[in-house]
């Protein structure tokens, strides 16, 4: 078969002679700066929310609430998010979140408008907690565009540079965070919290429209699937485990969310107390250059023979630098620390998107996407709802008393979020030893090895 033949790239109404690789591609490129655009407003209204709620209320519980109920909202929906992906056609789904989440972006404004600042800032009354509801719910949602993505890259790119379209894939996601960061700082310090909701709320119309002009032609009919309902949770669960050692896999990735609810919970408040907050907004900014650095890296050079070892190489790194970015409070090491961070986590997202794109058949592809991101997401709202507590409440205060002050100094120097720092050098050392004891299990191998022979096997279908 030569390469300008047309051919079905699949059996599950895909047909990929339709347009060229080129064109394809161009498509792709099309759908993710609109992802990227819908991203950065997710992204920047949820930071802009949690900047707002600390700098009114001094108060590390309720950012951590707020992220935990953030990643939690995301594990209890991500079943359903992928359900829908293999049932209805890609870009109709990506059509219905962006409308929701417009939908949802509007009502917080209006709520915003009718509610007096001081009811709304009292956590004790129901309207804060009902105002960062609705955002949370329209940000959560738009996370089904992602799932989506996920699997156009499945139809849209030749299987030897998906890993490198991946990595594309975690350019973006870090655009967004270098954007928000500092919309979300500048936004909240000069604007107010009302005017970024506005602007939140234009950039969702903007993202919605242009959503309308793509096109998919690919995508010629529904995969036959047999996802059903609108959780399917054991259609989900049948298809990870059909592949073996996929869910090895999927709790291999899991191990970076859990420092990830550390930093979710305190990451900015330990920001916040060592720089104002429009200043905290670009010092992160400057920060998630890395995950430009980490996506531009794997576009370019792709993730290896064995993307799995990458990502366990990757997060045992991250788990060293979780444990020595805030030995002391110098800024320009905090700074660097989350540079190298974000770094690496494109790769460990990329990696686990790679293989699974790779062994497991599109039909599926939305549930099995779907159910790891909810298993994943899990794992960092349990750390943040248990440390946010118990940081407020024993390790700060600790800390901070001349005693505890005295018995951190010599390991973490002296500071007044000497607290914080202890939670992240503790979580850092459990994400090591767990990474590392990962690369001796049986089922380790086994995944490898699955990559391999799919690996092996699509270059045999390249090349007839």
């Amino acid at each position: 078969m030569t390469e300008q033949e047309p051919r079905l790239a699949t059996p599950d109404g895909v047909d990929s002679s339709l347009r060229s690789p080129e064109q394809r591609s161009r498509t792709f490129a099309g759908i993710l700066v609109n992802t990227a655009l819908a991203n950065i407003t997710t992204s920047y209204l949820w930071f802009a929310l949690t900047f707002w709620v600390y700098l009114e209320t001094r108060n590390v519980i309720a950012t951590g609430v707020i992220g935990g109920a953030y990643m939690l909202l995301i594990a209890l929906s991500s079943i359903s998010f992928g359900t829908f992906v293999d049932r209805y056609r890609k870009l109709a789904v990506m059509r219905f979140a962006a409308g929701f989440t417009l939908v949802m972006f509007v009502l917080s404004g209006v709520m915003f408008l009718l509610t007096p600042t001081a009811r709304m800032l009292d956590l004790t009354t129901p309207w804060f907690w009902i105002f960062a509801v609705v955002i949370l719910v329209g940000a959560v949602v738009e996370n089904m565009r992602n799932v989506a993505l996920s699997t156009t890259v499945t139809i849209l790119i030749e299987p030897d540079r998906r890993a490198n379209a991946n990595g594309m894939v975690g350019m973006v996601q870090g655009l967004a965070f270098i954007v928000t960061s500092v919309l979300s700082g500048l936004s909240v310090g000069l604007l107010g919290m009302g005017w970024t909701v506005l602007v939140a709320v234009v950039l969702s119309g903007l993202a919605f429209a242009h959503l309308l002009t793509l096109r998919l032609p690919e995508e010629v009919r529904v995969a036959a699937t047999d996802a059903h309902g609108a959780f399917d949770l054991r259609g989900s669960l049948a298809a990870v485990l059909a592949i073996a050692g996929l869910f090895a896999l999927i709790l291999f990735t899991t191990f970076n969310n859990f420092i990830g609810g550390v930093y979710m919970a305190l990451m900015d408040p330990y920001g916040l107390e060592m720089f104002p907050v429009e200043v905290w907004g670009t010092v992160f900014a400057v920060g998630s250059t890395g995950f430009l650095v980490g996506g531009a890296l794997i576009g370019k050079f792709g993730l290896g023979s064995n993307p799995l070892r990458t990502m366990l190489i990757a997060v045992v790194v991250m788990g060293l630098l979780g444990s020595v970015f805030t030995l002391r409070e110098w800024a320009w090491l905090y700074i660097a620390g989350i540079w190298l961070y974000l770094v690496l986590i494109p790769f460990v997202e990329a990696a686990e998107q790679t293989v699974i794109q790779q062994v497991v058949p599109l039909p599926r592809q939305g549930r099995v996407f779907g159910f790891a991101m909810a298993f994943e997401s899990a794992a960092a709202p349990i750390t943040a709802f248990l440390i946010a507590p118990i940081a407020q409440v024993w390790i700060i205060p600790y800390a901070r008393s001349a005693e505890g002050a005295a018995q951190l100094a010599p390991l973490l120097g002296e500071g007044t979020s000497r607290g914080i720092a202890l939670v992240f050098l503790i979580a850092g050392i459990i994400m090591i030893i767990a990474a590392l004891l990962a690369f001796l299990t049986p089922v380790y191998r086994r995944v490898s090895a699955s990559y391999a022979r799919a690996a092996e096997g699509q270059e045999v279908l390249s090349s007839d």
